[in-house]
């Protein structure tokens, strides 16, 4: 079965061709394992440049992507085709993690998810994953899939701890994948945060990121493009938190969501 490394690389709004194909290639020959895209970032080819570059073996790391309602659809023909055209746009044979997006729109489980099973037998895609998905949600989603619920992709940081999904993740032993894992940037100017990194003499940005390693089933995709921001993330693996340290983010009681509107399954 697949692993995901503590820490990957996440994509999201990197969408110059050469600013993107450095990210990964320098994340990629730093040490990432774990490449993030999406069909709608529209950077999936930049993305392959990347991969193409890196002098890493493709089978080392794993590379996901996601089909989205509002980019080529989420009917079953059209998930295959995502897929399909994912593939051809990161110059690759297979995806080892492919995403529903959003279940909104066009997403309907009983239609949208046979489509992963399929592109699951047809080798096509070798994990199932969901993003933005509720607990309940992802319920009826493990109903209907063969292929066993790998991940589900949501906002987390310690201004979003997500409790009732870290929860579920793990009773039902899934990743549950932290996108905007450092909030954003709003992590920097959180107190708690600061007074731990000041602790350590490390950034607040690792002590995010080692916060999320610190409980099981998460992972965390942090962007980044500059070569500083990219080392500064990966180093966090360098970093243990002790239970002080933990208890004193678990014990921030904002709750910030950046990525938010009406549609969304949680209103």
């Amino acid at each position: 079965m697949t692993e995901l490394p503590p820490v990957g690389i996440g994509t999201w709004e990197n969408t110059d061709p050469e600013a993107c194909a450095n990210a990964v290639q320098t994340a990629l020959e730093m040490g990432y394992r774990h490449v993030d895209t999406a069909d709608i970032y529209g950077n999936e080819e930049h993305v392959g440049e990347g991969i193409e570059r890196a002098d890493v073996d493709r089978e080392s790391f794993v590379l996901a992507s996601k089909a989205h309602t509002q980019a080529t659809g989420l009917t079953y023909d059209a998930v295959v085709e995502t897929a399909e055209q994912s593939l051809d746009r990161l110059g690759v044979d297979a995806l080892d993690l492919f995403y529903v997006h959003w279940p909104t729109g066009e997403y309907d489980a009983e239609e949208t998810l046979p489509a992963f099973d399929e592109l699951v037998a047809d080798g096509l895609i070798r994990e199932v994953g969901v993003s933005n998905f509720t607990p309940e949600l992802v319920e009826e989603a493990m109903e209907i899939l063969d292929a066993p619920l790998f991940a589900n992709q949501v906002e987390m940081h310690p201004l979003l701890q997500q409790e009732e999904l870290v929860a579920h993740a793990q009773a039902h032993d899934y990743y549950l994948v932290a996108y905007s894992p450092l909030a954003r940037g709003d992590v920097f100017d959180v107190p708690e945060v600061s007074e731990v990194a000041d602790k350590h003499g490390v950034s607040e940005a690792q002590v995010s990121l080692a916060w999320l390693r610190s409980k099981d089933n998460v992972v965390a995709i942090p962007k980044a493009t500059s070569r500083a921001h990219i080392e500064d993330n990966y180093a966090s693996l360098d970093l243990e938190l002790d239970e002080e340290d933990v208890a004193t983010i678990d014990e921030i009681e904002r709750e910030d969501r950046h990525l938010d509107f009406d549609a969304a399954p949680w209103n």
